[in-house]
């Protein structure tokens, strides 16, 4: 094909204006696209920081019943140390008392 005719200044500067201002478009439609991703990045963000409040809250939550757990244990252990030293002592003295008796 033979090459296309040579523009007018006119029609150049016209031509140029219409690039100009469809760059300009796009660039608009690529700021109204960031802005767009920006504020979905930013609710995304919220949501994360008050579901990492929330997990926090339960964590220590969690922590606290685990060391309240944990001292019961022991307190149960040694209740029931307790408890086993006096069947021990007991079961001596009624061995003591049955001795006592088989020898009577």
């Amino acid at each position: 094909p033979p090459p296309p005719p040579p523009l007018a200044a006119d029609d150049a500067e016209r031509m140029r204006k219409v690039l100009e201002n469809q760059e300009l478009r796009v660039v608009g439609n690529n700021l109204k696209s960031l802005e767009t991703s920006e504020e979905q990045a930013n609710q995304r963000e919220e949501t994360y920081k008050e579901q990492i409040k929330i997990l926090t809250k339960k964590y220590k939550s969690a922590e606290a019943r685990a060391e309240f757990a944990e001292r019961s244990v022991q307190k149960l252990q040694k209740e029931v140390d307790r408890l086993e030293d006096e069947l021990v002592s007991e079961k001596e003295k009624y061995k003591g008392i049955t001795d006592e008796l088989d020898q009577t």
